[in-house]
């Protein structure tokens, strides 16, 4: 069971990828991976964020909602409607900067209600999983805001060397936090704090300092995703933007192997969660079978995780 813990994620992607070449038409075109790809850089992004919250024992319910107001944030400053800035560069580079940076720190006001009041942090994520949408369509008079700007929507729909920009992003902060949870001194005090904190606390390990770097990290994280999507969709809806991302995030987690509880994680098997995911997803729409269906089968993978999980510290 310990070997299913370690590799159940990787074993299932091989099978499911086999079982499509042999079954599913047109799977093995550069379309088809296309497709794969774009639709689960967002939820990478955002579960790269969230994994360093779980590790540390947390939850962080609000990254769908922080994704509605830096896609509803965004478009208002490169199109001039809080302050005119005539340079579109200037104002793309504002937007994006501004935009991302109002996420993570609203990610940082839940790490300060996490650390400074003790809040559990399905409570204090709580919060701005309820009121931040509604931040978000007050902001844009609850209005669908469309554009179009090449410059922004490269972010989305460009390509570096044919490669689609939001995969070389998915791959830069991939890379970026498996190494500072493997290499660095910040990541074995995240694993710390989540395998014990009140242990880390008489270490000498800043456990205020670390949950709020998460936080706003897992804030950053959910800014960056949202500009994705508006930039891919060339408009910003903030009752659609981020609508569930939370779920998918934490079954990318769950399902790559980090501990729901804390104290074990790892980036890569999230990013084979999430793969996996994505591609049972399509594996089921692309053979006739409903996407309701995908939802309750999606379901089932993360009950059939968090058991091996269970299952391979009991061994």
């Amino acid at each position: 069971m310990d070997f299913m813990a370690r590799y159940g994620t990787l074993i299932a992607l091989v099978a499911l990828l086999l079982f499509n070449l042999a079954f599913t038409r047109n799977f093995a075109t550069m379309q088809t991976l296309n497709v794969n790809l774009t639709q689960v850089c967002t939820i990478v992004i955002v579960a790269v964020g969230m994994t360093l919250v779980i590790a540390t024992g947390g939850i962080d319910l609000s990254v769908g909602s922080l994704m509605a107001i830096s896609g509803a944030l965004a478009p208002m400053i490169f199109l001039g409607k809080i302050v005119p800035i005539d340079n579109i560069g200037l104002a793309v580079a504002a937007a994006m900067i501004g935009s991302v940076g109002v996420a993570g720190l609203l990610g940082l006001f839940n790490g300060w209600l996490i650390a400074k009041f003790r809040i559990q942090p399905i409570v204090a994520t709580l919060v701005l999983f309820i009121a931040g949408r509604g931040i978000a369509q007050v902001l844009t008079n609850g209005n669908l805001q469309t554009f179009r700007v090449p410059e922004f929507q490269f972010i989305g729909l460009g390509r570096i060397f044919g490669i689609p920009v939001q995969v070389v992003l998915m791959a830069l902060l991939v890379i970026a936090a498996a190494w500072i949870l493997k290499r660095t001194v910040f990541g074995r005090q995240i694993i710390a704090i989540g395998g014990n904190e009140r242990a880390a606390e008489l270490a000498g390990i800043a456990v205020a300092r670390v949950k709020l770097a998460v936080y706003a990290i897992s804030g950053l994280c959910a800014g960056i995703a949202g500009l994705i999507v508006i930039a891919i969709n060339s408009a910003s809806d903030a009752n659609l933007v981020g609508m569930g991302m939370e779920l998918d995030a934490i079954a990318a987690v769950a399902v790559g192997g980090t501990l729901l509880s804390g104290g074990k994680a790892t980036i890569i098997g999230t990013l084979l969660g999430a793969m996996t995911i994505q591609l049972v997803r399509y594996t089921l729409l692309a053979n006739g079978v409903p996407d309701a269906a995908a939802l309750v089968v999606k379901a089932g993978i993360i009950v059939l995780a968090v058991w091996i999980q269970q299952q391979g510290r009991r061994g």
